[in-house]
């Protein structure tokens, strides 16, 4: 549990509407799964997460950093230490010319649809994709042949000392759902995209395009943290589950989608347990009959 004392503290660097104490994550996830933690904070700027991180760092509490939670599954118990969002109160977007500078609490939506309307290309593969734009530049989040890496210019992040510093494109050391930032205690507050001259009109009917697509494929309907495993090497971890026998299997509330196997979706009232249960079973059999290795994409929170 959080003390009073870290309560208080926090209070000197954020509001204090800004903090909520035993905040249930389910309301913060787009699996809608997760018991509460201990401590929520809402931040606003990159000052507020200078300051708290180094206090948390200091203090030796444990902290978590949460986007939009669209890749994410928090543990039926919750989590025991702070919750720092970056959402909407972070999500500033300007263009300059054909650079897009996004605070970090954007979505990945608002940044298509700011490219649409100044007329760049280059954004549309991520207009569907449901996270903010730090998640998906730490993950190097991608679809539909785009990922980040094609049009990351400049990341500005936050260190565990809280200190700021800028990592270009290179720096980042994209790869395949990951990046330098991944797994590291950096945290992004803002992104600098460089996109190319485009037509409007072709703009539209590209994400026109992919959004049908999405519809069509994907199991939208539901609650999920989207693709539930990394594509392992040489094949596709949906068409493995699906030949594995695993299409609309179910344990408790969560069920391998029948529309899409790469889905795990929460089909009402699901638990975390119920999630994890699917996974290991998934796991097992395709280890056990195609001798591969899923590895799961979703972050566990517990």
């Amino acid at each position: 549990m959080i003390s009073g004392a870290v309560v208080e503290a926090l209070q000197r660097y954020v509001p204090r509407d800004n903090i909520h104490l035993q905040e249930p994550m389910a309301g913060h996830t787009t699996f809608r799964i997760g018991g509460p933690a201990d401590c929520f904070v809402q931040l606003e700027d990159e000052e507020q997460l200078r300051k708290v991180r180094r206090y948390l760092g200091l203090a030796g509490v444990p902290f978590f950093v949460l986007g939009n939670g669209s890749n994410l599954l928090v543990d039926d118990a919750g989590y025991r230490g702070v919750v720092l969002q970056i959402g909407q109160k972070m999500s500033d977007i300007s263009v300059q010319g054909c650079h897009i500078i996004a605070k970090a609490g954007a979505t990945l939506r608002q940044v298509a649809a700011a490219a649409l309307e100044h007329g760049l290309a280059g954004f549309e593969f991520a207009s569907g994709i449901p996270g903010t734009v730090g998640g998906g530049v730490v993950m190097n989040a991608g679809a539909y042949g785009g990922e980040m890496s094609q049009v990351v210019n400049q990341v500005r992040v936050v260190s565990k000392e809280g200190e700021s510093m800028e990592l270009d494109n290179d720096t980042m050391e994209f790869r395949y759902r990951g990046s330098v930032i991944r797994g590291s205690a950096f945290t992004v507050t803002e992104v600098t995209f460089r996109l190319e001259p485009g037509d409007r009109e072709a703009i539209q009917a590209k994400m026109e395009e992919l959004a049908a697509r999405r519809r069509e494929k994907q199991p939208l309907e539901y609650p999920s943290a989207g693709s539930t495993f990394k594509r392992p090497e040489g094949h596709f971890a949906g068409k493995l589950i699906m030949e594995a026998g695993f299409a609309g299997y179910r344990i408790g509330g969560a069920q391998v989608s029948e529309k899409h196997c790469g889905f795990v979706i929460n089909t009402g009232g699901a638990t975390a347990r119920d999630v994890q249960a699917l996974i290991k079973e998934i796991q097992a059999r395709v280890k056990e009959r195609f001798r591969v290795n899923l590895e799961p994409e979703i972050v566990f929170l517990r």
